[in-house]
């Protein structure tokens, strides 16, 4: 396997934007090559297999996707109540907005893990992991609200990102002067959230 990181970390990213384009089945050597600009076979170079290149991809994705430390640490200067959490679910709304190839190919990851026991194993396990962490920060910052907040807020975060990100006409002016995706957000906290 070829050893330069830098290029290894391109063509990964390579492949999350073929992913997010062309779905798991179009995510080939050649495609990443085409994508990241490179002669073909390189990638082969690089990635023992389409599994290995999964793995690096769903390794990559949730650092490519995690919120910025110093954003986190600004945000987490503020009274620990609900308004605290609708900032944080505005933060991750807004590097949806801002990645939304990453966020695609990590839908594609998801759907490409129902139809592949070995990638639905370790795919569970990183994704089970921010739930984890998402759980254990909101404790430790002593956020309103217990685990099972966590847990729903999470879903229904989930859902307005794939909601908005693939069909986003499906939400608009469905609650009448409530603006997709913010409005959406601050509705989601305010019925998931407990005051105080």
């Amino acid at each position: 396997m070829a050893g330069n990181p830098e290029r290894r970390a391109a063509l990964v990213d390579a492949g999350i934007t073929v992913l997010a384009q062309e779905g798991a089945r179009g995510l080939t050597f050649r495609a990443v090559d085409t994508a990241g600009g490179v002669p073909v076979g390189t990638a082969s170079n690089y990635f023992a297999s389409r599994d290995d290149l999964l793995r690096q991809i769903d390794t990559r994705l949730h650092a490519r996707l995690a919120p910025d430390p110093d954003v986190i640490g600004e945000l987490m200067t503020r009274p620990r109540d609900r308004s605290l959490v609708t900032a944080l679910m505005r933060d991750l709304m807004s590097r949806v907005v801002r990645d939304r190839t990453g966020y695609l190919a990590l839908l594609e990851m998801r759907l490409e893990a129902t139809r592949r026991p070995e990638l639905r194993t370790s795919f569970t396990e990183s994704v089970r992991g921010e739930v984890d962490f998402g759980i254990a920060f909101h404790r430790d910052a002593g956020l309103p609200g217990g685990d099972g907040t966590v847990v729903v807020l999470y879903l229904a975060m989930l859902g307005l990102i794939l909601e908005h990100l693939t069909l986003p006409g499906v939400l608009d002016g469905v609650l009448p002067g409530v603006n997709v995706p913010e409005g959406l957000v601050e509705r989601i906290v305010a019925t998931v959230v407990p005051e105080g």
